[in-house]
């Protein structure tokens, strides 16, 4: 008998949803749903039928399906397979690009190479199937929004849309702004007032200028801080509510995303 289907629901935000599910045999009778639809294999072979093919994803490969458009699913082999999708309002997605088409992505499954030379305006690709992480504030949720748009556009056209020119001095008070007061969340409207550009404009050009997203500026400048308490002699739980983090684990995963080592690890490798 196969095993029960698992499904797990991840946090999102309005506008987008998130799950990772590990299934067996013909999943999904054929569907359409209004949203994008990007998602990740885990494990296992997963086949879907899609605009009059049939198609297979593996391993590491990421498959995308435009709204409104008919599919089913279900796995390739008596092994089953697993996988993290993102399902995220057109709307967004249309707030992000300004204007222009919603991309649409003719070839639905991209490799991991491919991934990578198409960029998503996050750090790294895997970053967009980290579903430990939250999406809990409008900045978070704007960037989000403009990295998937980003995502789709390039894979639409076939390569990385270059930037335009940027507005540096609104982006200088931003980021300048953040590195004085990182233990506070800042407000979207806030920074909005501050570069002069919309949301989603701020979002783009940030990484442009600096090479990160605001927020991901924001978690540095926090660890810096963790770091300069810690050498003080601090314990983690203080130096992670001083520098304004939830709790203790998530500033220690933070610490190791960034610099590969627990920060008990790091304090004790101190001379």
């Amino acid at each position: 008998m196969a095993p029960s289907p698992r499904i797990r629901i991840a946090p999102g935000t309005e506008g987008i949803e998130r799950l990772e599910a590990h299934l067996h045999g013909q999943a999904f009778s054929p569907h359409r749903h209004d949203t994008y639809a990007i998602g990740i294999t885990l494990a296992g072979v997963q086949r879907f039928r899609y605009r009059g093919t049939q198609q297979q994803c593996l391993p590491g490969q990421c498959h995308v399906l435009h709204p409104d458009e008919l599919h089913d699913g279900g796995a390739g082999t008596d092994d089953g397979f697993g996988y993290r999708i993102l399902y995220v309002d057109p709307a967004l997605v249309q707030n992000a690009l300004h204007g222009r088409p919603l991309p649409f992505v003719a070839q639905p499954v991209l490799d991991a190479a491919r991934l990578r030379a198409l960029g998503t305006g996050l750090r790294t690709a895997r970053e967009l199937w980290d579903f430990d992480a939250a999406i809990d504030d409008e900045v978070l949720r704007t960037e989000f929004a403009v990295a998937v748009a980003q995502l789709l556009a390039n894979a639409a056209t076939g390569q990385p849309q270059a930037p335009g020119s940027l507005e540096l001095a609104g982006l200088t008070r931003v980021r300048d702004h953040i590195a004085a007061t990182p233990t506070e969340r800042p407000e979207m409207a806030a920074l909005e007032r501050l570069s002069g550009l919309d949301r989603w404009s701020l979002a783009r050009q940030f990484r442009s200028a600096f090479g990160t997203s605001p927020s991901r500026f924001r978690t540095l400048r926090q660890l810096d801080a963790v770091r300069r308490l810690l050498r003080r002699g601090s314990s983690l739980a203080d130096a992670a509510d001083a520098a304004g983090f939830a709790d203790q684990s998530h500033m220690s995963r933070q610490f190791k995303q960034a610099y590969g080592l627990t920060p008990a690890r790091w304090s004790a490798a101190l001379g």
